[in-house]
């Protein structure tokens, strides 16, 4: 793991399993619950394939996404159920974060980046608009037209914040996306549990006092 060694001007962390965690295996065992499927045989099939990709950088809607899933899953569902398990991803917000991120946003400006469709944006927006608050802006794939890791996507948010690359520190729990931030001057930190956010953060802003 990375240590900057460049003083940090913004904090710029992804959202899921950073911010909001997300467990996968529940839309899986929502869509396999509605259809009288198998969980485990929908994991088989399903991937993180190109109509998946394109839906993140918006290049597709929701409707149209769904209709590949019905494809590649030979799944009977219509629109409204398979939303109702996509959605069921989003857990809760991490341990202690929404704390974290009210401090760390009187230090210094505090930004969220995010792979995500439109569909998921939506409802996350909403539900979790509490911990969310203290940043200034959450960028997602889906409007920026580029998805992490590719250096598009970083310069874009990167032209946005207005800051160079090396002043900012991006947070991620996806080892390829610290890379590809790494790639373009951001200091990066790979997160694996929310310890690691914690840790990282209170390095940069200092702990709290007791």
């Amino acid at each position: 793991m990375s240590h900057p060694s460049a003083p940090v001007d913004a904090l710029l962390l992804d959202i899921g399993n950073v911010v909001i965690e997300i467990d996968f295996q529940r839309v899986l065992d929502t869509w396999a619950r509605h259809s009288g499927g198998d969980a485990a045989r929908l994991r088989q099939r399903f991937g993180f394939d190109e109509a998946y990709q394109r839906h993140e950088r918006g290049e597709i809607d929701v409707a149209t996404y769904f209709d590949s899933l019905r494809r590649t899953l030979d799944l009977d569902l219509d629109d409204a159920r398979l939303l109702e398990g996509w959605n069921a991803v989003f857990v809760r917000e991490m341990d202690g974060v929404g704390p974290l991120l009210e401090r760390a946003a009187t230090h210094l400006p505090v930004y969220g980046f995010s792979n995500t469709n439109a569909a998921h944006h939506a409802y996350w927006a909403t539900r979790f608009d509490g911990v969310l608050a203290p940043f200034r802006e959450v960028f997602v794939s889906s409007r920026l037209g580029h998805r992490k890791p590719e250096p598009a996507a970083f310069h874009a948010v990167l032209e946005s914040i207005g800051l160079p690359a090396e002043r900012v520190l991006f947070l991620d729990d996806t080892h390829e996306n610290v890379e590809g931030a790494r790639a373009v001057g951001l200091q990066a930190e790979w997160v694996r549990g929310v310890e690691d956010v914690h840790r990282i953060v209170e390095r940069v802003v200092g702990r709290p006092a007791t």
